[in-house]
């Protein structure tokens, strides 16, 4: 049995140790109740913020389709902008070769070629997607110019710069010392290197985009022609080498002594009209192709008795045969007589009387095979003869009015200074504006004393030349005088601006009039 102390002292232990869980009971209770309410209260954040988010979520996600949207609505616009202006760039192509076109090729080879492949995009895209549009036509109808353009250009590039081979470099070439074991090689060069390779270039696109072979006719007959004038040159060549020798026999020597001396018959390519009218060698040669064509079966028979065909067969294919020579005869005068004018125009040293010389008489030539039955002979070998003489002649015209250049470079705001109306002017500023005015008055004088004395038969182009020239000198006079109207450059003003621009215009009207 228990002791009684020791059954109290046990009871107040339980008691104590009772009081301590309860105590422990009660801090875990409130514990919990504030984990509770800790709970609930982030539960009811968490809910705010989940909800918060959920109407976010719900503002937000549309605002993103629909920037989703503009976005593919602005990349969808870039496109067709882009695709529009692809487009409107070929409506466009037309006006922005235009100026480039119609000055040809020449000097700029290369920008001429890029503008034909920006033409020929422009008929391809209107060919597949508009071929009933007008642009088509007009593009068509470019591209066509350009092509003719470079055919007149590889033709004026074979003329021009084709050149016989001389009797030396021949003989040097086929010459030489066979037992000699290393031997230099003769270069005959027939074309400049340049040259060449724009002729190079503009076969090459003639081939591929063409559609036609015209152009090897033209380079069959240059190059045939300075073929058989090199040919000739070493005959020539052969038989004054010849009677060179026999000048030096004894019986010649004394011969010689015996003989007076004779002046040399004057050159017939000298004989040139002083004012660069037509040269009568031009009149002649188209007459004799007019009176041919009343000839044409006597003129066949006579070219067909020159060539190796059997007389049989001429009579089979008479007709044929014989119109067959005059056509190609035909072409060999003309082809021959634009070289020659060529070479006859170099004789003068001033290069705008070699544009109007060669500009009277391609036109002389131009109006000539119009009026009569000759232009349908030579379109048969010839199709573009009419717009090739057209091109020549429009040539030399540019030619001519690039010597009006030095008149009109002294109305240029080159080395004018700038400066305000009424400021005063240093001494070099007014050196300069009447510089001008005095290069300006003696060009003017001097060219309109000099082609006064010049010919233009044909009165339209004449009327042409003129307002072309008027209406260039005219402006740039203009707005020269306009620049300098409000300035004190001299106190005589009246020494320096002598000519009004009507009466320069009257000056120039003037031109290619002896009775003036």
């Amino acid at each position: 049995m228990i002791p009684t102390e020791d059954a109290s002292a046990r009871k107040r232990e339980i008691e104590d140790k009772l009081k301590q869980e309860q105590e422990t009971l009660s801090f875990i209770r409130e514990s919990l109740e504030k984990s509770d309410q800790l709970t609930k209260g982030m539960v009811s954040i968490l809910s705010s913020f989940e909800s918060r988010l959920m109407q976010l979520e719900n503002s937000i996600i549309p605002v993103h389709k629909q920037t989703e949207n503009l976005q593919r609505l602005q990349e969808n616009v870039d496109k067709t902008l882009s695709c529009l202006d692809h487009v409107i760039s070929y409506y466009h192509v037309a006006k922005d070769t235009d100026k480039i076109i119609r000055e040809g090729p020449a000097g700029r080879l290369d920008e001429y070629l890029a503008c034909i492949a920006k033409i020929q995009k422009a008929v391809e895209y209107f060919q597949d997607n508009n071929p009933d549009s007008p642009e088509l036509n007009t593009v068509k109808a470019r591209f066509e110019k350009g092509k003719e353009l470079l055919e007149a250009e590889f033709r004026s590039l074979l003329t021009r710069y084709s050149k016989p081979v001389p009797p030396i470099l021949i003989l040097d070439a086929i010459g030489g010392d066979e037992d000699m074991e290393v031997q230099e090689d003769v270069t005959l060069e027939h074309l400049p290197e340049a040259v060449l390779q724009d002729i190079i270039c503009i076969s090459a696109w003639l081939v591929e985009y063409g559609r036609n072979q015209d152009f090897m006719n033209v380079y069959f007959q240059v190059r045939s022609s300075q073929l058989d004038r090199s040919i000739k040159g070493l005959k020539e060549h052969f038989r004054k080498n010849s009677a060179t020798s026999a000048m030096h026999s004894p019986a010649v020597q004394t011969k010689r002594k015996e003989t007076p001396t004779k002046k040399p018959p004057k050159r017939p390519e000298y004989n040139m009209p002083k004012d660069g009218t037509v040269h009568e060698l031009t009149s002649n040669a188209i007459l004799f192709l007019q009176q041919l064509l009343d000839f044409q079966e006597t003129a066949g028979a006579m070219l067909a008795s020159q060539g190796k065909a059997e007389p049989q067969s001429c009579v089979i294919f008479i007709f044929y045969c014989l119109t067959c020579l005059i056509l190609c005869f035909t072409d060999k005068v003309l082809g021959n007589l634009q070289l020659n004018l060529s070479n006859k125009a170099k004789v003068y040293e001033d290069p705008a009387l070699r544009a109007v010389f060669l500009h009277n008489n391609y036109n002389y030539i131009l109006k000539s095979l119009e009026k009569s039955e000759l232009i349908q002979l030579v379109a048969v070998t010839h199709k573009k003869v009419e717009g090739s003489y057209r091109e020549l002649i429009e040539q030399e015209i540019q030619n001519y009015q690039r010597s009006w250049l030095k008149v009109t470079e002294h109305l240029t705001e080159r080395n004018i200074p700038a400066f305000q109306p009424g400021t005063k002017l240093k001494d070099k500023e007014r050196q300069i504006i009447k510089d001008k005015f005095k290069g300006f008055n003696e060009g003017l004088e001097e060219l309109c004393k000099i082609q006064q004395g010049w010919a233009v038969p044909d009165k339209e182009q004449r009327d042409a030349i003129r307002q072309a020239e008027k209406r260039v000198v005219s402006e740039a006079y203009r707005a020269f005088l306009q620049r300098c109207a409000n300035i004190s450059f001299t106190k005589n003003p009246e020494k320096y601006h002598r000519y009004s621009p009507e009466q320069v215009e009257e000056m120039i009207d003037k031109l290619f009039d002896t009775s003036a």
